[in-house]
């Protein structure tokens, strides 16, 4: 594991996510479910391209996303306050093959400075939290990827999962390490890294 202390959305950040898979985007090579996504080979070509020309495909931000981007400080400094646990940031953190990685909004430490779990916040519609509030495995399943990846590529045993909004009630939700799941994810991130490694290295 090789954490990288780039603030999120810098150009440092976005430089050192090129051409590699990352957890928040491994619902496109697995499902929550545990199978391979149907979405896998178009995302796949999108890092090939990224690989070969140093040029990331274009995010499309909404104004969702622009709107967690806001919120997410301050969500942050809430779980913070209501946990009692420091929370550190990160960049992007890669896997040891420096192949994929991932960006989680926090990471928790020991006593002794050891990675010990990790912080995702998700800034849904109000409406969208309250179903959460509602049906915990729901919100749990729709970011079921991103938060075992972030684990696979840490080690750590638990995420916090957070919704939170500036209108209604927070939630925290304890996920934790699914092995098995683990398991299928790491074979279909392996199994896209090698066609991106091959076929980048095919069209040079």
């Amino acid at each position: 594991m090789i954490a990288l202390e780039h603030i999120q959305g810098s150009d440092e950040w976005f430089a050192s996510r090129l051409g590699r898979p990352s957890a928040s985007m491994f619902n496109k090579l697995i499902t929550s479910a545990g199978k391979a996504s149907s979405q896998a080979d178009g995302y796949i070509n999108e890092l090939i391209a990224e690989r070969l020309t140093g040029v990331r495909v274009p995010i499309y931000v909404n104004e969702h996303m622009e709107r967690g981007t806001r919120l997410e400080p301050d969500a942050r400094e809430m779980y913070e306050f209501v946990t009692e646990q420091e929370v550190t940031e990160y960049g992007f953190i890669l896997d040891d093959s420096e192949e994929f990685g991932c960006s989680p909004d926090g990471i928790i430490k020991d006593s002794d400075g050891n990675f010990e779990g990790g912080l995702e916040i998700k800034c849904p519609t109000d409406s969208n939290l309250i179903g959460y509030h509602r049906n915990n495995k729901s919100f749990i399943s729709k970011y079921k990827h991103q938060i075992m990846g972030c684990m696979m590529v840490t080690g750590v045993k638990w995420f916090d999962l957070m919704a939170y909004s500036e209108t209604i009630p927070h939630l925290i939700v304890r996920v934790e390490r699914d092995d098995e799941y683990i398991e299928k994810l790491a074979a279909e991130v392996q199994k896209a890294v090698d066609i991106i490694v091959n076929e980048t290295e095919n069209l040079k």
